[in-house]
């Protein structure tokens, strides 16, 4: 049974910064072969991609809203992703989750095999 856990969110004020992290267990090396994301949903809001990363690290994509301000990163031998996140606002309050996509490259929630719990990240003014 895969499962993904992330860790690392928190309550911070405008302006500070949080780093959010995945960690993959009972895959082995299933996954090292898969993009990973992060994808959020906001109070009241749809549940929105905001940055994935491919399989091998190479190329990455983000949402517009924080491009320039988050950062996504992964090791393949741990299993690990992480979401590096700078600039905070009030807009960015949501819950945050971990995502394995079924390819090697992703963006799409239709996308996504696994899916983590979630880690609450509140951001206030």
């Amino acid at each position: 049974q895969v499962q993904l856990a992330e860790s690392g969110g928190g309550l911070v004020q405008t302006g500070e910064s949080l780093r959010l992290s995945c960690a993959a267990s009972g895959v082995g090396r299933l996954l090292s072969n898969n993009a990973m994301g992060w994808f959020r949903r906001s109070p009241g809001k749809e549940r929105d991609f905001v940055a994935a990363i491919s399989w091998n690290g190479g190329s990455t994509n983000y949402a517009a809203s924080v491009k320039g301000r988050f950062t996504i990163a992964r090791d393949r031998a741990k299993n690990t992703v992480t979401l590096q996140m700078n600039n905070l606002t009030p807009e960015d309050t949501a819950v945050y989750y971990c995502a394995a996509f079924r390819g090697s490259y992703g963006g799409r929630s239709s996308d996504v095999r696994y899916w983590g719990q979630g880690t609450q990240v509140n951001v206030s003014s």
